[in-house]
């Protein structure tokens, strides 16, 4: 826990949240600036900034709740679906420096977009240089 996190001061319950779900390791809460209703934000419980920092038990807790409030937050606000998604660093729009995944539920026409319309300049790629990425990311994961 850090003193300066807002999430790790809402886990404290220094700052009141609308809690979801809770157990030992993760809480989730609606999202107090929500892009939808029923916005909810799944955190774990210990202070880890980045997902890479997260050891595998917090991971592992926070992709399970995730899928898990997946279909109860679409039935809770009647969604036609739901966009999973997490920000990780400042280049990715990451606000608070705590590792937070989103559920946003997604309704026909809300004028949202997929994943891939976040960045709007895309790279021009040779299949050698997708070839190395994809060797690089694969050494780099064993």
């Amino acid at each position: 826990m850090t003193d300066d996190c807002v999430f790790c001061r809402i886990i404290d319950g220094e700052i009141p949240a609308r809690t979801v779900y809770e157990d030992d390791d993760v809480l989730a809460f609606l999202d107090a600036n929500p892009l939808a209703r029923g916005h909810t934000l799944v955190i774990p419980k210990n202070h880890h900034e980045r997902v890479s920092d997260l050891p595998a038990a917090d991971r592992d807790a926070v992709f399970e709740t995730l899928g898990r409030l997946t279909s109860a937050v679409e039935a809770a606000v009647d969604a036609d679906g739901v966009t999973v998604g997490m920000n990780d660093g400042d280049a990715a729009g990451q606000e608070v420096p705590h590792v937070h995944g989103h559920l946003v539920p997604r309704f026909d026409g809300d004028g949202g977009g997929a994943v891939h319309s976040i960045v709007r300049t895309l790279p021009e790629l040779s299949d050698e240089e997708l070839d190395a990425i994809a060797a690089d990311i694969g050494d780099s994961a064993e």
